[in-house]
Protein backbone atom coordinates (compact mmCIF):
# COMPACT_ATOMS: atom_id res chain seq x y z
CA UNK A 1 0.00 0.00 0.00
CA UNK A 2 1.28 3.24 -1.00
CA UNK A 3 2.13 5.68 1.78
CA UNK A 4 -0.48 9.18 1.41
CA UNK A 5 1.76 12.47 0.85
CA UNK A 6 1.68 14.38 3.42
CA UNK A 7 1.57 18.42 3.38
CA UNK A 8 3.29 20.90 6.59
CA UNK A 9 1.28 21.40 9.36
CA UNK A 10 3.49 22.98 11.37
CA UNK A 11 3.27 26.72 9.92
CA UNK A 12 -0.23 27.21 8.89
CA UNK A 13 -0.73 31.10 9.77
CA UNK A 14 -1.63 31.84 6.49
CA UNK A 15 -4.08 28.99 5.97
CA UNK A 16 -5.64 30.28 9.53
CA UNK A 17 -5.91 33.72 8.83
CA UNK A 18 -7.45 33.17 5.17
CA UNK A 19 -10.07 30.83 7.04
CA UNK A 20 -11.07 32.92 9.27
CA UNK A 21 -11.38 35.69 7.02
CA UNK A 22 -13.61 34.11 4.45
CA UNK A 23 -15.71 32.77 8.05
CA UNK A 24 -16.17 36.39 8.71
CA UNK A 25 -17.60 37.59 5.22
CA UNK A 26 -20.02 34.74 5.17
CA UNK A 27 -21.00 35.49 8.53
CA UNK A 28 -21.25 39.96 8.66
CA UNK A 29 -23.17 39.09 5.17
CA UNK A 30 -25.40 36.44 6.51
CA UNK A 31 -24.82 34.56 4.00
CA UNK A 32 -25.00 30.54 3.23
CA UNK A 33 -21.93 29.26 1.84
CA UNK A 34 -24.18 27.10 -0.34
CA UNK A 35 -25.95 27.98 -3.57
CA UNK A 36 -28.95 30.81 -3.75
CA UNK A 37 -31.99 31.26 -6.49
CA UNK A 38 -28.82 32.15 -8.46
CA UNK A 39 -27.50 28.56 -9.47
CA UNK A 40 -31.11 27.12 -8.95
CA UNK A 41 -32.21 29.39 -11.81
CA UNK A 42 -29.23 28.32 -14.14
CA UNK A 43 -29.68 24.70 -13.20
CA UNK A 44 -33.48 25.15 -14.84
CA UNK A 45 -32.21 27.05 -17.78
CA UNK A 46 -29.45 24.40 -18.78
CA UNK A 47 -31.22 21.39 -17.83
CA UNK A 48 -34.65 22.77 -19.61
CA UNK A 49 -32.16 23.86 -22.85
CA UNK A 50 -30.91 20.56 -22.46
CA UNK A 51 -35.01 18.85 -22.84
CA UNK A 52 -35.23 21.34 -26.14
CA UNK A 53 -32.38 20.79 -28.10
CA UNK A 54 -32.36 16.63 -27.64
CA UNK A 55 -36.49 17.54 -28.86
CA UNK A 56 -35.46 19.43 -31.97
CA UNK A 57 -32.94 16.83 -32.53
CA UNK A 58 -34.21 13.56 -32.10
CA UNK A 59 -38.32 15.01 -32.54
CA UNK A 60 -38.04 17.61 -35.57
CA UNK A 61 -35.12 16.33 -37.37
CA UNK A 62 -34.05 19.88 -38.76
CA UNK A 63 -32.10 20.60 -41.58
CA UNK A 64 -28.72 19.10 -41.56
CA UNK A 65 -26.73 22.49 -41.49
CA UNK A 66 -28.82 23.78 -38.38
CA UNK A 67 -28.76 20.07 -36.57
CA UNK A 68 -25.20 20.22 -36.79
CA UNK A 69 -25.39 23.91 -35.43
CA UNK A 70 -27.54 22.53 -32.67
CA UNK A 71 -25.03 19.76 -31.93
CA UNK A 72 -22.63 21.85 -30.76
CA UNK A 73 -25.10 23.69 -28.61
CA UNK A 74 -25.71 20.33 -27.06
CA UNK A 75 -22.28 19.72 -26.44
CA UNK A 76 -21.25 23.45 -24.70
CA UNK A 77 -24.84 22.49 -22.95
CA UNK A 78 -23.89 19.16 -21.14
CA UNK A 79 -20.40 20.59 -20.23
CA UNK A 80 -22.24 23.35 -19.01
CA UNK A 81 -24.44 21.25 -16.82
CA UNK A 82 -21.43 19.53 -15.48
CA UNK A 83 -19.59 22.84 -14.56
CA UNK A 84 -22.53 24.43 -12.88
CA UNK A 85 -25.29 21.70 -11.27
CA UNK A 86 -23.26 18.58 -10.99
CA UNK A 87 -19.64 20.18 -9.93
CA UNK A 88 -21.12 22.14 -7.54
CA UNK A 89 -23.67 19.13 -6.29
CA UNK A 90 -21.05 17.00 -6.30
CA UNK A 91 -19.04 19.41 -3.72
CA UNK A 92 -22.56 19.22 -1.77
CA UNK A 93 -22.25 23.24 -2.09
CA UNK A 94 -25.44 23.65 -4.21
CA UNK A 95 -27.30 23.45 -2.18
CA UNK A 96 -27.53 23.27 1.99
CA UNK A 97 -29.81 19.69 1.44
CA UNK A 98 -27.71 16.60 1.20
CA UNK A 99 -30.29 14.79 -0.50
CA UNK A 100 -30.92 17.79 -3.12
CA UNK A 101 -26.92 17.85 -3.59
CA UNK A 102 -26.99 14.07 -3.68
CA UNK A 103 -29.89 13.87 -6.27
CA UNK A 104 -28.59 16.84 -8.68
CA UNK A 105 -25.10 14.94 -8.70
CA UNK A 106 -26.42 12.36 -10.60
CA UNK A 107 -26.66 14.57 -13.57
CA UNK A 108 -23.42 13.35 -13.92
CA UNK A 109 -24.99 9.77 -15.09
CA UNK A 110 -27.55 11.48 -16.88
CA UNK A 111 -25.03 12.68 -19.75
CA UNK A 112 -23.33 9.39 -19.33
CA UNK A 113 -20.42 10.03 -16.65
CA UNK A 114 -20.22 8.01 -12.99
CA UNK A 115 -20.54 10.16 -10.06
CA UNK A 116 -19.04 7.71 -7.58
CA UNK A 117 -15.67 7.59 -9.75
CA UNK A 118 -15.65 11.17 -10.23
CA UNK A 119 -16.11 12.20 -6.59
CA UNK A 120 -12.90 9.39 -5.91
CA UNK A 121 -11.05 11.05 -8.60
CA UNK A 122 -11.97 14.66 -8.44
CA UNK A 123 -12.81 15.38 -4.59
CA UNK A 124 -10.29 13.51 -3.36
CA UNK A 125 -7.26 12.59 -5.55
CA UNK A 126 -6.76 15.80 -7.69
CA UNK A 127 -8.30 18.27 -4.75
CA UNK A 128 -5.88 16.70 -2.32
CA UNK A 129 -3.15 16.46 -4.29
CA UNK A 130 -3.46 18.93 -7.04
CA UNK A 131 -0.48 18.41 -9.54
CA UNK A 132 1.47 15.77 -8.02
CA UNK A 133 2.17 12.60 -9.99
CA UNK A 134 1.19 9.65 -9.28
CA UNK A 135 -1.18 11.41 -6.73
CA UNK A 136 -3.65 13.63 -8.71
CA UNK A 137 -4.70 11.54 -11.54
CA UNK A 138 -6.22 14.11 -13.18
CA UNK A 139 -2.77 14.95 -15.13
CA UNK A 140 -2.52 11.81 -16.23
CA UNK A 141 -3.45 11.70 -19.68
CA UNK A 142 -3.33 9.19 -22.72
CA UNK A 143 -0.93 10.27 -25.34
CA UNK A 144 0.06 13.09 -22.80
CA UNK A 145 3.01 14.36 -20.80
CA UNK A 146 2.18 17.17 -18.69
CA UNK A 147 4.38 16.43 -16.07
CA UNK A 148 8.08 16.35 -16.21
CA UNK A 149 8.34 13.09 -13.64
CA UNK A 150 6.23 11.53 -16.47
CA UNK A 151 7.87 9.37 -18.40
CA UNK A 152 8.75 10.94 -22.12
CA UNK A 153 7.79 8.62 -25.35
CA UNK A 154 8.29 9.74 -29.06
CA UNK A 155 4.88 10.46 -29.51
CA UNK A 156 5.07 13.76 -27.14
CA UNK A 157 7.22 15.40 -29.09
CA UNK A 158 3.96 16.39 -31.53
CA UNK A 159 1.48 17.23 -28.38
CA UNK A 160 1.32 20.29 -28.62
CA UNK A 161 -0.10 20.26 -32.73
CA UNK A 162 -2.44 16.92 -31.76
CA UNK A 163 -3.83 18.32 -28.19
CA UNK A 164 -7.08 19.73 -29.45
CA UNK A 165 -8.30 16.19 -31.38
CA UNK A 166 -7.05 14.31 -27.48
CA UNK A 167 -9.22 16.66 -25.63
CA UNK A 168 -12.43 16.77 -28.41
CA UNK A 169 -12.32 12.68 -27.69
CA UNK A 170 -11.65 12.89 -24.28
CA UNK A 171 -15.33 13.29 -23.15
CA UNK A 172 -16.81 10.19 -25.29
CA UNK A 173 -13.72 8.25 -24.66
CA UNK A 174 -14.74 8.80 -20.65
CA UNK A 175 -17.91 7.57 -21.12
CA UNK A 176 -17.79 4.62 -23.20
CA UNK A 177 -14.25 3.17 -22.38
CA UNK A 178 -13.01 4.65 -19.00
CA UNK A 179 -15.65 4.15 -16.83
CA UNK A 180 -16.04 0.74 -17.63
CA UNK A 181 -11.62 0.40 -17.35
CA UNK A 182 -12.39 1.81 -13.72
CA UNK A 183 -15.25 -0.83 -13.33
CA UNK A 184 -13.60 -4.00 -13.81
CA UNK A 185 -9.97 -2.70 -12.47
CA UNK A 186 -11.70 -1.40 -9.34
CA UNK A 187 -8.65 1.47 -9.28
CA UNK A 188 -8.41 4.97 -10.43
CA UNK A 189 -5.19 4.72 -12.08
CA UNK A 190 -3.05 1.75 -13.95
CA UNK A 191 -1.04 1.61 -10.66
CA UNK A 192 -3.16 3.07 -8.17
CA UNK A 193 -5.00 1.39 -5.12
CA UNK A 194 -7.95 -0.64 -5.61
CA UNK A 195 -10.55 1.31 -4.40
CA UNK A 196 -13.97 0.11 -2.14
CA UNK A 197 -17.09 -0.74 -4.49
CA UNK A 198 -20.28 -1.06 -3.12
CA UNK A 199 -23.02 -2.94 -4.74
CA UNK A 200 -25.72 -0.13 -4.62
CA UNK A 201 -23.02 1.58 -6.63
CA UNK A 202 -22.39 -1.20 -9.40
CA UNK A 203 -25.87 -1.13 -10.05
CA UNK A 204 -26.35 2.75 -10.18
CA UNK A 205 -23.77 2.41 -12.53
CA UNK A 206 -25.10 -0.31 -14.90
CA UNK A 207 -28.85 1.03 -14.59
CA UNK A 208 -27.37 4.91 -15.49
CA UNK A 209 -25.02 4.02 -18.03
CA UNK A 210 -28.06 1.68 -19.41
CA UNK A 211 -30.01 4.14 -19.18
CA UNK A 212 -28.06 7.11 -21.11
CA UNK A 213 -27.26 4.27 -23.69
CA UNK A 214 -31.08 4.21 -24.61
CA UNK A 215 -31.64 8.04 -24.49
CA UNK A 216 -28.85 9.37 -26.76
CA UNK A 217 -27.98 6.27 -28.85
CA UNK A 218 -31.00 3.85 -29.02
CA UNK A 219 -33.98 6.09 -29.38
CA UNK A 220 -32.31 8.64 -31.67
CA UNK A 221 -31.21 5.38 -33.97
CA UNK A 222 -34.51 4.62 -34.08
CA UNK A 223 -35.99 8.00 -35.10
CA UNK A 224 -33.88 9.09 -37.10
CA UNK A 225 -31.17 6.94 -38.09
CA UNK A 226 -27.34 4.91 -37.15
CA UNK A 227 -26.05 7.60 -39.34
CA UNK A 228 -27.34 11.39 -38.24
CA UNK A 229 -26.65 9.47 -34.88
CA UNK A 230 -23.53 8.78 -34.71
CA UNK A 231 -22.41 12.11 -36.53
CA UNK A 232 -24.20 14.26 -33.72
CA UNK A 233 -23.04 12.24 -30.91
CA UNK A 234 -19.26 12.93 -32.29
CA UNK A 235 -20.02 16.52 -32.80
CA UNK A 236 -21.45 17.23 -29.36
CA UNK A 237 -19.12 14.82 -27.40
CA UNK A 238 -16.11 16.46 -28.94
CA UNK A 239 -17.29 19.76 -28.36
CA UNK A 240 -18.29 18.72 -25.03
CA UNK A 241 -14.69 17.37 -24.87
CA UNK A 242 -12.94 20.46 -25.45
CA UNK A 243 -14.81 22.45 -23.09
CA UNK A 244 -14.22 20.42 -20.36
CA UNK A 245 -10.54 19.33 -21.15
CA UNK A 246 -9.62 23.25 -21.84
CA UNK A 247 -11.07 24.65 -18.52
CA UNK A 248 -9.34 22.11 -16.50
CA UNK A 249 -6.00 22.50 -18.04
CA UNK A 250 -5.82 26.12 -17.93
CA UNK A 251 -6.34 25.99 -14.16
CA UNK A 252 -3.76 23.77 -13.48
CA UNK A 253 -1.23 22.89 -16.86
CA UNK A 254 0.23 26.05 -17.18
CA UNK A 255 3.82 27.68 -17.13
CA UNK A 256 3.49 29.77 -14.21
CA UNK A 257 1.84 26.65 -12.01
CA UNK A 258 3.91 24.05 -10.10
CA UNK A 259 4.41 20.44 -10.44
CA UNK A 260 6.43 19.31 -7.92
CA UNK A 261 8.64 16.09 -7.54
CA UNK A 262 7.71 14.91 -3.68
CA UNK A 263 10.24 13.20 -1.82
CA UNK A 264 9.53 10.77 1.19
CA UNK A 265 5.67 11.19 0.52
CA UNK A 266 6.32 15.10 2.54
CA UNK A 267 5.17 18.58 0.80
CA UNK A 268 7.07 21.26 2.32
CA UNK A 269 4.26 23.76 1.96
CA UNK A 270 1.13 23.86 4.04
CA UNK A 271 -2.28 22.55 1.59
CA UNK A 272 -3.63 25.75 0.51
CA UNK A 273 -0.47 26.94 -0.21
CA UNK A 274 0.25 23.93 -2.63
CA UNK A 275 -3.32 24.61 -3.92
CA UNK A 276 -2.14 28.25 -4.82
CA UNK A 277 0.97 27.24 -6.27
CA UNK A 278 -0.76 24.52 -8.25
CA UNK A 279 -3.96 26.57 -9.48
CA UNK A 280 -4.90 29.49 -11.51
CA UNK A 281 -7.68 31.68 -12.85
CA UNK A 282 -8.39 32.92 -15.71
CA UNK A 283 -10.61 35.95 -17.54
CA UNK A 284 -12.43 36.45 -14.08
CA UNK A 285 -13.65 39.48 -15.63
CA UNK A 286 -15.75 37.67 -18.00
CA UNK A 287 -18.97 37.41 -16.93
CA UNK A 288 -20.33 35.38 -19.78
CA UNK A 289 -17.50 32.55 -19.37
CA UNK A 290 -18.11 33.20 -15.67
CA UNK A 291 -21.74 31.95 -16.24
CA UNK A 292 -20.97 29.42 -18.49
CA UNK A 293 -18.24 27.67 -16.93
CA UNK A 294 -19.86 27.32 -13.02
CA UNK A 295 -16.87 29.81 -11.87
CA UNK A 296 -14.26 27.35 -12.78
CA UNK A 297 -12.30 30.63 -14.05
CA UNK A 298 -12.00 31.34 -10.75
CA UNK A 299 -10.22 27.89 -9.96
CA UNK A 300 -7.64 29.11 -6.77
CA UNK A 301 -10.91 30.19 -4.82
CA UNK A 302 -12.40 26.93 -6.15
CA UNK A 303 -9.34 24.56 -4.82
CA UNK A 304 -9.23 26.84 -1.46
CA UNK A 305 -12.90 25.97 -0.52
CA UNK A 306 -14.25 23.77 -2.62
CA UNK A 307 -17.26 23.73 -0.47
CA UNK A 308 -18.56 26.96 -0.95
CA UNK A 309 -20.69 27.41 -4.36
CA UNK A 310 -19.46 28.74 -7.55
CA UNK A 311 -22.01 31.94 -7.12
CA UNK A 312 -19.70 33.57 -4.16
CA UNK A 313 -16.36 33.20 -5.98
CA UNK A 314 -16.08 36.99 -7.40
CA UNK A 315 -16.81 37.93 -4.10
CA UNK A 316 -14.30 36.01 -1.59
CA UNK A 317 -11.49 36.35 -4.55
CA UNK A 318 -10.94 39.54 -3.12
CA UNK A 319 -10.46 38.52 0.08
CA UNK A 320 -8.19 35.46 -1.41
CA UNK A 321 -6.13 37.88 -3.39
CA UNK A 322 -5.49 40.74 -0.10
CA UNK A 323 -4.41 37.56 2.24
CA UNK A 324 -2.10 36.15 -0.31
CA UNK A 325 -0.72 40.18 -1.04
CA UNK A 326 -0.24 40.25 2.88
CA UNK A 327 1.62 36.89 3.40
CA UNK A 328 3.72 37.33 0.22
CA UNK A 329 2.15 34.29 -1.11
CA UNK A 330 1.87 33.66 -5.02
CA UNK A 331 -1.45 34.00 -6.17
CA UNK A 332 -1.88 33.34 -10.49
CA UNK A 333 -4.30 34.44 -12.29
CA UNK A 334 -4.81 35.39 -16.25
CA UNK A 335 -6.55 38.46 -17.22
CA UNK A 336 -7.95 36.76 -20.19
CA UNK A 337 -8.88 32.80 -21.50
CA UNK A 338 -5.97 33.86 -24.85
CA UNK A 339 -3.33 34.40 -22.26
CA UNK A 340 -3.60 31.35 -20.16
CA UNK A 341 -4.24 28.78 -23.64
CA UNK A 342 -0.77 30.33 -24.64
CA UNK A 343 0.82 29.39 -21.47
CA UNK A 344 -1.15 26.00 -21.53
CA UNK A 345 0.27 25.53 -25.05
CA UNK A 346 3.86 26.18 -23.70
CA UNK A 347 3.66 23.73 -21.13
CA UNK A 348 3.10 21.03 -24.01
CA UNK A 349 6.06 22.28 -25.91
CA UNK A 350 8.05 22.39 -22.69
CA UNK A 351 6.79 18.68 -22.14
CA UNK A 352 7.44 17.38 -25.20
CA UNK A 353 11.07 17.22 -24.82
CA UNK A 354 13.47 16.83 -22.07
CA UNK A 355 13.55 18.70 -19.75
CA UNK A 356 16.47 21.04 -19.13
Amino acid sequence: MKTTTKFNNVNTLFSKSLKMRINTYFGAQGKLRTGDWRIILKAVILLVSLSIIYTLLVGVQPHWAVGTLLCVILGINLAAIGFNIMHDAGHNSFSRSKKVNTLLSYTLNLVGGNIYFWKLKHNIAHHTYTNIDGEDHDIEIKFMRIHHDQQLRKHHKYQQFYFIMLYGLSYLAWIFFQDYEKYFRQRLGRDSDKFPFPLREKFIFWVSKAFHLVIFVVVPVMVIGWLPTLVGLLVAGMVCGVCLATVFQLAHVVSETEFKTIEADKVEEEWMIHQLQSTANFATKNRILTWLLGGLNFQVEHHLFPKISHVHYPAINKIVQQTCDEFQVKYLEFQSFRQAFKSHVLVLKQMSGPVS
